[in-house]
């Protein structure tokens, strides 16, 4: 018989799948942004290590795992490191939805959970599925997304996916570098901010006055929004949760029950004048 799973996740959506798997007692290892992710880890006793990006072969086998799960963003020293520990490692690199769900099933069967992997991709699909549908008929704006700020970044293609599926059109090619006056070209609809780390803090106001942007139709309509960065950049099941997001900021007349996300308070100068 196999000896149980001894594993070091090296990122927060391996953690965050192998929660709702059923399989967090195979964790000896973690990251610190695996365990504010989920928050069951935080008093199990898992060996904080560092991520796909600067982990040691040293710390990681100093967990004494038997399989290392890895995913995006990569640095290849820390990876070629990894490599020469001597244990079994499986990684992911998903740049689309149904890579995601690939790799969610995948490692549903991996840990031997096939039907648990199953069920998630299938509601996952399902919810995807349920917004299209509603926003099929509406009008497409077009929404810009940012996932850094400096230099600016186009969110990732996934997240292209999602505003797709609200009802949106991208601004701009996912993952790649972009530039203030590109955006004030474009003078998109809707703007959505999730930068990588900063949770759901983006200084919206700071950084539209900072870029001059105040007279962009999306700043004068309120209508720049701050969705946390862990529904929009963890290639998890947290990403419906940033398709909950993005559905009532794209088209709040479709989504009326949604919760729109933090927006933009609305500056004199980008203010609608009010009526005498």
């Amino acid at each position: 018989m196999p000896d149980p799973f001894r594993i070091a996740a090296l990122q927060p959506s391996i953690s965050i799948t192998l929660d709702l798997l059923g399989c967090l007692d195979a964790l000896v290892a973690c990251t610190r942004y695996c365990v504010d992710a989920v928050p069951a880890l935080r008093d199990s006793g898992v060996r904080i290590i560092h991520d796909s990006w600067s982990a040691s072969a040293e710390e990681i086998m100093a967990a004494r795992p038997n399989l290392v799960l890895a995913s995006v963003p990569y640095r290849m020293e820390s990876l070629a490191e990894i490599l020469k520990a001597g244990c079994p490692v499986l990684t992911f690199a998903p740049k689309t939805l149904n890579e995601i769900l690939f790799d969610m099933s995948l490692l549903g069967r991996v840990m031997d959970r096939i039907a648990a992997a199953d069920r998630l991709v299938d509601a996952m699909k399902g919810e995807i599925a349920l917004v299209r549908a509603r926003a099929e008929h509406a009008a497409r704006p077009l929404v810009y997304c940012e996932e850094w700020g400096k230099p600016l970044i186009h969110s990732q293609r996934w997240v292209d996916e999602l505003v797709e599926a609200a009802g949106g059109r991208c601004f701009g090619k996912p993952g790649v570098q972009t530039t203030a006056e590109a955006v004030q070209a474009a003078d998109p609809d809707v703007m959505i901010f999730a930068w990588c780390g900063a949770g759901d803090r983006v200084p919206l106001e700071k950084t539209v006055a900072k870029r001059k942007w105040s007279e962009l139709r999306a700043v004068r309509e309120g209508r720049v929004y701050c969705i946390p960065d862990e529904w929009l950049n963890t290639p998890a099941c947290t990403l419906m949760r940033g398709l909950r997001a993005i559905a009532p900021a794209v088209h709040p007349e479709v989504f009326r029950e949604m919760q729109a996300p933090r927006a933009i308070r609305l500056i004199p100068s980008a203010a609608t004048p009010s009526k005498l």
